[in-house]
């Protein structure tokens, strides 16, 4: 009996599905089930025998019936984890699937089997800018590219407040010149010069209008130029196929840190920064949880602000415009030396500082991001 190539691609796809907890996969923290924020988690048990054969049959039976072409576009989102650039996979949104007592619309079906099998509601999800379903409400087609999509990152509520943290330290590379050059990466980005905030001499330089600036930092050291950014997306990551962006491994670091080292190469596909109406959106495209602390993140009223943790495949809303304009002060980081003018968002990779954990500073992270936004 001759397999058909569309028979091939769906067998292909369903070995590429989402573990579930008892996979031997599932715990590794790469991109399948999580929580967000403060450790908290969600697991999703292994479903039995029965269940697992019902998914299976009904996978393979909605699979089959999708053009070949669009079976293709599938297994590269889904075998490149998303790394890969794939186009939307539009089908009918109102096709409606059932599994046991639960009845899934076929999008959802398809982020449960490929991205999340703990996903409950469509609610927990938010789509990602680069799609074309994007911002459209209760389109015949939609898109159903599961990596066109993400899990929100609900946020828990504050501890009580804690002391400010002291300052902390720094070094910046020696940059004497304020002039523009071409980074690593091939961005045109400036260097501040001594006694002047990043930010101030970004403003100063007189190219067209950024809306933030990314700096890179390993330890207490900053590592290469400041990244200046004009597009609203944008993909900071260490090895990332087809990747267009800042790419952290073509920075020269002479750290010999194994820590940093280690940490540097778990960056992997980083983490997705895009701007929308809303405010700025952080995605995390890693196989590891990321750490961010922002002012618009929590209670104004609070005397020091949390450290968020934030799953593979998890969104957050890092900063919100609406709620800094309410805000008195910008900051709280420890690490600030001179006044800024505008609010700064800190992300560390793989290792959280705070509180919560040993490092009490940000600078003692192997590998962490300063996003400095022009409020201009």
């Amino acid at each position: 009996m001759f397999r058909t190539k569309r028979s091939g691609l769906v067998r292909r796809l369903w070995r590429s599905r989402a573990p579930v907890e008892g996979d031997g996969e599932a715990d590794r923290g790469t991109h399948g089930s999580g929580g967000c924020c403060m450790g908290k988690t969600t697991k999703v048990a292994k479903s039995n025998a029965g269940s697992e054969a019902e998914l299976k049959a009904l996978t393979h039976s909605i699979l089959k019936k999708i053009k070949e072409k669009q079976l293709e576009v599938l297994l590269q989102a889904v075998e490149s984890k998303g790394g890969a650039r794939s186009p939307c996979l539009l089908l009918p949104s109102k096709v409606d699937a059932k599994v046991g007592q639960q009845s899934y619309s076929l999008p959802m079906l398809l982020y449960k089997v490929f991205r999340w099998p703990d996903l409950r509601h469509s609610s927990e999800l938010k789509r990602l800018s680069c799609c074309e379903s994007y911002g459209k409400i209760n389109p015949e087609l939609v898109c159903c590219n599961p990596h066109h999509m993400s899990r929100l990152c609900e946020l828990e509520s504050p501890p009580p407040p804690y002391s400010r943290y002291p300052m902390d330290y720094l070094k910046l590379p020696d940059s004497p010149d304020s002039g523009p050059s071409s980074s690593d990466t091939g961005e045109t980005t400036y260097s501040a010069p001594v006694g002047l905030s990043d930010s101030l001499a970004l403003q100063e330089s007189g190219e067209r209008a950024h809306w933030c600036v990314v700096a890179y930092w390993e330890e207490k050291t900053r590592v290469g130029r400041l990244y200046s950014v004009q597009e609203p997306s944008l993909d900071i990551f260490y090895d990332l196929p087809q990747g267009n962006g800042f790419c952290l491994g073509q920075l020269c670091s002479d750290n010999k840190s194994q820590l940093v080292q280690m940490v540097r190469a778990k960056i992997g596909y980083g983490i997705q920064l895009t701007r929308e109406p809303d405010g700025v959106w952080v995605y995390n495209r890693s196989c590891y949880p990321i750490f961010i602390k922002s002012a618009t993140l929590d209670n104004p009223d609070s005397r020091t602000l949390l450290v968020h943790k934030v799953f593979p495949g998890f969104s957050i809303k890092a900063f919100d415009y609406d709620k800094a304009g309410t805000l008195q002060r910008p900051n709280d980081h420890e690490f600030t030396q001179q006044p800024r003018t505008g609010f700064t968002v800190q992300i560390s990779f793989v290792k959280g500082w705070g509180q919560c954990y040993t490092r009490q500073f940000i600078s003692s992270c192997p590998c962490w991001l300063e996003v400095i936004f022009n409020m201009r």
